[in-house]
């Protein structure tokens, strides 16, 4: 029984009596993508929709929701805050941050004065990270673009916001982005959309409203948060958000966007999806086109897929590794490195956390985990000196954490009932996260250590760097302790070291001169023509705002250059 997918028919991929899959050691497809979370998903369907088959790899197993949410059922309550644990990696392909009993040896191999702040939290299933991400989706603003420009620091990027906007909106509806209205209350302020978001905002619960209130007394506008959430009705297949508090690690019902729930319209369009691939080498020709991604599955049994366009699409860690790994006689520093700026510039955005107790309530939980943020804090002129930063109260039910502390007390029965309810009420996490600076020593490189294929760990040395630092000391902690003090915080706990904020940038950074970068406007890779590394990897700088819609605009611009470069090959 043939299948349907658009491979030339000495490359078919046939079906057994059992339904099971089978392909030759060799495949061909006209775009090879290596990865499956929102870039490559959202590459993949606009190829297929051009007419273009697509094969793409994912290097984890490909699971159900179901499988996902009664993983999370079963954790114990001390593992409940750990995203990554009802994930759990597979020996072929690990991730970091799992912390569950049985967990293996760390994965990144991390070092440098604030190394802590880059444990990043993605998975390696099919889906990628935003199976547990918060969908949250701003955009940065023309001023993040020139920050060379405007303020003497960092780089400029190699086109304004004005070529990113359109590529902006088509993501907010790729991804069924809810957002506000009235242009008071959008981000970025006084510039204009192409498009309204495709849905309205979802109200705010009761503690996200204080928030709102308190901080307008001091200066700092809470807005509501653009995201990639159903707001009160259906979008895309997916069902409107149901309020239940229950977006970390995974939306039960799917209200909110992964990339998941693009695989099955990539297969019913053609696309050929293999799952449990670890790609490990990419072999480029003498004319330096890529002729080939080389994998290896659970067997450790190497296969090979040929095309005319390749795509990594694996993150801003595994995609400069692969690159690296793929070092050869004719590409002695690795592919597409001849800058030697692959697996520099790595940033993420340094966060602090306070954890506040109040005499009153604030009541968070009611709603997703997060629906609005302060970003009047990450513009001005102040960031020739120190960085810029984004507000944010955690709208997380406390109950889980608030029973936890009361048990510690040593209290039972009726008291701790009450202590419980108190604690759940009157305890809530405010985050500052921080703009960081491309800079060319933050390092992704091999480790010796080996994985369980044999493949050289990523090994990454990380420093938030003064600019960061400044910023933490002289504008945002004394911030953070303003708000929360008008909010009536009668205990303040803040972090004594930078954390991850799980959004990986850099690495493969994009720029208009060859030597000191890895792609172009397009994302195309200056020494391969027919290599695009998109994604959070090619961000020029970071902003203050979560990345995500950022790596989706990124993604559909190389799409376009993508089925554009074909159409005319």
């Amino acid at each position: 029984m043939e299948c349907n997918c658009r491979f030339p028919p000495e490359h078919a991929c046939v079906l057994n009596f059992s339904g099971e899959l089978f392909m030759p050691s060799t495949l061909n497809s006209d775009v090879v993508i290596v990865g499956t979370g929102v870039v490559g998903c959202l590459i993949a369907e606009q190829a297929l929709d051009a007419g273009l088959s697509v094969l793409m790899l994912e290097a984890g197993p490909r699971v159900g929701r179901d499988t996902i949410v009664e993983n999370y059922r079963n954790l114990p309550p001390t593992l409940r805050n750990h995203w990554n644990a009802p994930y759990p990696p597979k020996p072929w392909a690990p991730h970091l941050e799992t912390r569950t009993p049985t967990e293996a040896a760390s994965y990144l191999d991390l070092t440098g004065p604030n190394a802590k702040a880059y444990e990043q939290g993605y998975v390696r299933y099919a889906g990628g990270a935003t199976w547990h991400w918060a969908g949250i989706c701003w955009r940065m603003t023309p001023d993040d673009l020139r920050l060379k420009s405007l303020y003497g620091v960092g780089r400029d990027w190699a086109f304004s916001y004005d070529v990113l906007e359109p590529y902006y909106a088509r993501a907010e509806y790729a991804m069924g982005v809810c957002g506000p209205g009235d242009p008071a209350l959008q981000w970025p302020p006084r510039t204009a959309r192409s498009r309204p978001y495709p849905m309205g905002p979802i109200p705010f619960g009761p503690g996200e409203q204080r928030l709102t209130d308190v901080a307008a007394t001091i200066g700092m506008q809470n807005l509501p948060a653009p995201q990639a959430r159903n707001s009160g009705v259906s979008f895309d297949g997916r069902p409107p958000c149901c309020g239940n508090n229950n977006c970390f690690p995974v939306c039960p019902i799917a209200a909110k966007y992964d990339a998941a729930t693009a695989l099955p319209r990539i297969e019913a369009k053609g696309g050929r999806i293999i799952t449990n691939a670890v790609a490990y080498r990419i072999e480029t020709n003498a004319q330096k086109k890529v002729e080939a991604v080389h994998y290896y599955d659970p067997n450790r049994t190497s296969h090979s897929v040929s095309g005319k366009i390749f795509v990594l699409a694996c993150n801003g860690i595994e995609t400069p590794k692969l690159l690296l790994l793929s070092a050869d006689d004719k590409n002695p520093r690795g592919v597409a490195n001849s800058s030697d700026q692959v697996g520099r510039n790595m940033m993420d955005q340094p966060k602090l956390i306070a954890d506040i107790e109040m005499s009153e309530p604030l009541w968070t939980g009611v709603g997703p985990v997060q629906s609005s943020s302060i970003m009047n804090t990450s513009q001005g002129d102040f960031r020739r000196e120190y960085a810029g930063a984004m507000f944010r109260m955690e709208n997380m039910a406390r109950s889980t954490l608030g029973g936890l502390a009361a048990l510690e007390k040593g209290l039972y029965g009726k008291a701790l009932d009450q202590e419980i309810r108190r604690l759940s009420a009157c305890t809530a996490r405010l985050t500052v996260e921080h703009e960081p600076l491309p800079l060319p020593f933050n390092r992704l490189t091999l480790s010796d250590k080996k994985d369980w294929l044999g493949l050289n760990r990523p090994s990454i040395y990380y420093d938030v760097g003064d600019y960061v630092r400044r910023s933490a000391e002289n504008y945002t902690v004394p911030l953070l302790k303003k708000l929360a003090t008008a909010l009536g915080a009668t205990n303040i706990n803040i972090s004594p070291e930078f954390l991850h904020s799980d959004h990986i940038m850099g690495g493969t950074i994009m720029g208009n001169d060859p030597s000191d970068s890895v792609v172009d406007a397009d994302c195309r890779a200056h020494d391969h023509d027919n290599l695009f590394l998109p994604g959070g990897g090619a961000m020029t700088t970071g902003g203050s705002g979560n990345s995500t819609i950022t790596m989706a605009a990124l993604a559909l611009k190389a799409a376009d250059a993508i089925v554009g470069q074909l159409n005319h090959a």
